[in-house]
């Protein structure tokens, strides 16, 4: 796209305002990851048993439609097996109903705020080149991830009492991959409103430090997928060992390494540590190009670790968990962030 001399300064106020925009757009992603941590830990992530993309977007208005709502959940294991038994009221019901519709609306919020201005800035012709193809992708994961959500949803609606943990991390580590990619995209265009042509790309290091990151935040997903901070509340210890009591060594490394609870746990507690490893190299590299990025890394990684312990002693406390979820969201962006400032300047900060 060709522009005027006279037209170069507002040429380059557009990355500017697509730049705000998907900063936005990544602030309310946030924000749905924090809901999405309220609606698993309350357990309220399978009382709405269909998917209505339309119509599910209005709650039930009526003390026939909620009665409805609550005859389809009590078809449901989940209902059946546990809160059943124990006595749920129909004002219980939409008091999970009410998280689950949270996060659903939420995603149909961010739908919205993602295609419209994009839809916009496109027709304005204001997108820079390069990035069309970038922000149409981001789009087309936006949408899968609500199909990813009910896929997930759909796991436990037959013959299971809760979700796919499988599921549930492939949700969640897809909503903090867009996240990262609408931060990283975001400080691109800021490089093209200060007339840089080129954009930023991972180094061998940075690439490594999102390998690290990666694995730590997949065991955390099945960490809370099968509730696997409830086998230990002590800390650094689990239950007075190192390598805790409980695990089924019979099933085989790689069944151990999906699906127990015990190993799960005691990954997601230790590799913390090389993680922050990786955390602190990064910022230490990034101090004298970005130095608020490199303190928003050690912010990051130090609070998570401290609700992390805390979460573990106060046997999953919601409060403490919720928190937890929403800075490890912190620490995603806090590193693509840094990376980014890594990929800017290669040469010189590997001196």
């Amino acid at each position: 796209m060709n522009y005027s001399t006279d037209d170069n300064e507002r040429y380059l106020q557009r990355p500017i305002a697509i730049s705000n925009w998907l900063f936005s757009v990544a602030f309310l992603v946030f924000i749905m990851v924090i809901v999405g941590g309220i609606t698993r830990l309350t357990e309220s992530g399978l009382s709405i048993t269909e998917w209505k993309l339309i119509t599910g977007a209005l709650p039930p208005l009526s003390e026939a439609a909620w009665i409805a709502e609550f005859e389809k959940y009590k078809q449901i294991p989940e209902y059946i097996e546990i809160n059943g038994p124990a006595g749920m009221l129909l004002s219980d019901f939409k008091f999970i109903y009410f998280w689950e519709w949270s996060h659903r609306l939420l995603g149909r919020l961010i739908g919205f705020a993602f295609a419209l201005p994009l839809v916009w800035f496109a027709f304005k012709r204001a997108i820079p080149n390069g990035f069309a193809v970038r922000l149409t992708a981001l789009l087309v994961l936006g949408g899968m991830q609500g199909v990813i959500g009910w896929w997930m949803v759909s796991s436990g609606l037959t013959e299971r009492t809760d979700v796919s943990h499988f599921r549930l991390a492939t949700h969640l580590l897809t909503a903090l991959l867009i996240l990262g990619a609408l931060v990283w995209t975001a400080l691109d265009l800021r490089q093209v409103a200060s007339g840089q042509n080129s954009k930023s790309k991972p180094t061998t290091f940075g690439l490594m430090v999102f390998a690290v990151l990666f694995l730590q935040l997949l065991f955390g997903a099945y960490t809370a997928g099968l509730n696997a901070g409830h086998v230990s509340s002590t800390w650094p210890l689990m239950n007075g060992l190192l390598v805790p009591i409980g695990i089924d060594w019979a099933g085989g490394v790689w069944t151990m390494l999906n699906n127990d609870p015990y190993i799960i746990h005691f990954i997601h507690r230790w590799w913390a540590w090389v993680t922050v490893g990786f955390l602190i190299t990064l910022a230490l590299r990034i101090r004298t190009q970005s130095r608020k990025a490199s303190i928003a890394i050690h912010s990051a990684y130090s609070v998570q670790v401290l609700l992390g312990i805390a979460t573990v002693m106060t046997s999953v406390s919601i409060h403490f968990a919720v928190l937890h979820q929403a800075v490890g969201a912190l620490v995603v962006i806090s590193t693509s962030w840094g990376v980014h400032v890594l990929g800017r300047y290669p040469s010189v900060v590997s001196r």
